[in-house]
């Protein structure tokens, strides 16, 4: 933290008090500066200088459009720090419960309506490559390294068309639409007047229509029941004014679910063999459920559900 003080005492910000303000999935540090009633964040990213460019690039696509991102005070790029809006400390998942998440639920979608009107040049593609891409993630994470698991011919032939057939029903839907990648109740923050912030989107991509709404409806963090998530979804179906059946809707909505939630069982078990944080063990098992009841609901991907049953059990 030396260095980082160092920096501070060269900005307006020298006579704050520093103190810690959360850490990520990633090499990135939080800190919160406070001096009476004034509030910052720095963004310590001097371990992941290249993810500085494309925050400050999202950031401002986000703002062009009226999201409520935060707003930069101070940039050092060479040293990878920045100074920026405190949204405080309160995620959405910290007040989220069965009396409230509709309300907030029904907020957030206004917002990824609002998110999706953001400009998508230049950023990366969300194409059947990298779908196929971040899938296979738990084959070799979860799979294999985490399960100790070999999967024979059969089996393998088995995952493959699984995941072609998910990859088929993400591409069916609308697509080259700006996608956050992680707009769920961690990174939600409610601001003091109850707006909502969003944070964490530095990895924005262009891909499909129900992304954000999967990682907002099907979080891994916590669950509601499944009627009202789908009445939620299709909520947002009529918000983007789309014509198209609740059937054809809902299964767009399960199969981005699936190629999200399969990514993440690799991710969450990469985090802890490959990086040493084990605190995202504790939330495979809702992340398995979701896959495993969204697959189970349709023919392509039901063998894929009675195979991660039997070997989870």
């Amino acid at each position: 933290m030396t260095q980082l003080t160092q920096w501070l005492n060269t900005t307006p910000y020298r006579d704050f008090t520093l103190t810690i303000a959360s850490a990520d999935a990633s090499f990135r540090k939080y800190y919160r500066l406070t001096k009476g009633s004034q509030t910052f964040i720095v963004m310590d990213s001097s371990l992941e200088l290249d993810s500085l460019p494309p925050f400050l690039d999202v950031t401002q696509r986000l703002l062009d459009v009226g999201v409520n991102a935060p707003h930069i005070y101070e940039r050092d790029l060479e040293k990878g720090y920045l100074i920026i809006e405190d949204f405080g400390s309160l995620a959405l998942l910290d007040t989220l419960d069965r009396a409230n998440f509709k309300r907030h639920y029904t907020n957030a979608i206004q917002t990824i309506v609002t998110m999706q009107e953001a400009s998508v040049e230049n950023l990366p593609l969300y194409d059947r490559d990298f779908l196929h891409f971040e899938m296979h993630l738990m084959q070799e994470w979860y799979l294999e390294k985490k399960l100790n698991l070999t999967l024979s011919k059969s089996e393998q032939n088995m995952l493959d068309a699984s995941l072609s057939a998910i990859a088929d029903g993400v591409l069916s839907q609308p697509q080259g639409l700006f996608v956050h990648r992680d707009f769920h109740s961690r990174n939600i923050m409610l601001t003091p007047n109850d707006n909502i912030g969003v944070i964490d989107y530095q990895d924005a991509m262009s891909g499909a229509l129900t992304y954000d709404l999967v990682s907002l409806l099907k979080d891994c963090y916590v669950a509601f029941d499944r009627a009202a998530i789908e009445s939620l979804a299709l909520t947002f179906r009529d918000k983007k004014g789309l014509d198209v059946s609740d059937a054809v809707f809902l299964k767009w909505f399960d199969f981005m679910g699936l190629q999200r939630h399969i990514k993440v069982l690799g991710v969450f078990s990469r985090l802890d063999i490959r990086d040493g944080k084990d605190g995202y063990l504790k939330d495979i098992p809702l992340t398995l459920s979701y896959t495993i009841d969204a697959a189970s609901r349709y023919k392509e991907t039901a063998p894929l559900a009675a195979y991660l049953t039997r070997v989870t059990q």
